[in-house]
């Protein structure tokens, strides 16, 4: 796995995976950026979301659950943690349409985020991630 980092100007920078893809980065206006993309932070907070629910779509298609759609919230609360910062907790809210059976989506959301998702299983060190989701039809 291979990530290239361009700056742009200023803290503004554009990373680009191998396939090409595409996601903008920055720094808060208080130490001198334009806030045009991701903070690094918010990264963790998109990986870890964006994981989860790769792996959650595809169990939910293995059990034949009729998902129709999945929104992905995710708050982090940081900490201080002498020259940088940390979570402390993450809390993921997922909200599910679909005709979906309870006890297979919440299966689904136990087997990413205990045993699949590599981005939750790293950050889970360091911080306290919970969950929550709701099913709408």
């Amino acid at each position: 796995m291979k990530i290239t980092i361009d700056h742009l100007n200023d803290l503004h920078m554009e990373a680009q995976n191998e396939e090409g893809g595409k996601i903008r980065m920055d720094g808060k206006t208080e130490i001198g950026g334009l806030e045009g993309g991701f903070s690094p932070m918010q990264l963790l907070l998109a990986g870890i979301g964006g994981c989860s629910a790769i792996d959650i779509i595809g169990i939910l298609e293995k059990q034949k659950q009729p998902l129709e759609d999945l929104q992905v919230i995710v708050e982090g609360n940081k900490q201080s943690a002498g020259t940088y910062s940390e979570f402390k907790t993450i809390q993921l809210r997922f909200i599910f349409t679909g005709d979906l059976e309870e006890k297979k989506v919440e299966r689904a959301i136990d087997l990413s985020l205990e045993k699949y998702c590599s981005v939750s299983k790293a950050l889970e060190k360091g911080s306290d991630i919970s969950y929550r989701y709701e099913i709408k039809s």
